[in-house]
């Protein structure tokens, strides 16, 4: 079987806190979805392979705003422009007009950065904040499980890039 190219290790399976371990996985997800995307043409970015017809962009685009929903609107409550920006008028991913690659990519660390500072050292009981996403605080979920539904979404969409890969060009996911 190819080895995939550019393998990522899995955080150190000495990690103990649970915070530390949330953070250290959702950090190797965050770098290992824009590296399935590392080689791919700009054709290949924008051209969907699958029936449902998203693209590698549109999902790398999906993702920042996912970190926007849940972390900046969702967890402390701040007023955002357009929480779901990442679709279009018929619901589907889109990536607006005229935005290249790399700004997509740019857009996507600017806010893993700023999603991993908010939530430095913040205990995983704390409630997300009300006046946000959540109107009340019996809405609000906890931050650790906000971090925990994060890394799912992470996990399920890298799957998803390894099968998008695997058919654009034949390169496996690990």
């Amino acid at each position: 079987m190819p080895h995939p190219t550019n393998p990522i290790d899995e955080p150190p399976y000495v990690l103990t806190d649970p915070h530390h371990m949330l953070g250290a996985y959702l950090d190797y997800f965050r770098t290992v979805v824009p590296d399935k995307l590392d080689g791919l043409s700009e054709h290949e970015l924008r051209t969907s392979r699958l029936p449902s017809g998203w693209t590698p962009l549109e999902l790398l685009h999906h993702l920042t705003h996912v970190e926007r929903r849940w972390l900046r609107w969702g967890f402390l409550g701040e007023a955002v422009d357009d929480p779901w920006g990442d679709r279009g008028p018929d619901d589907r991913w889109r990536v607006p007009e005229g935005m290249s690659p790399d700004e997509v990519l740019a857009r996507y660390e600017e806010q893993c950065a700023w999603s991993r500072a908010a939530v430095a050292g913040v205990p995983l009981e704390r409630r997300a904040a009300t006046g946000g996403r959540f109107a009340t605080e019996a809405e609000a979920p906890t931050l650790g499980w906000i971090l925990f539904h994060l890394l799912q979404e992470y996990a399920r969409h890298a799957g998803q890039l390894d099968v998008v890969r695997e058919l654009a060009d034949g390169t496996v996911g690990e």
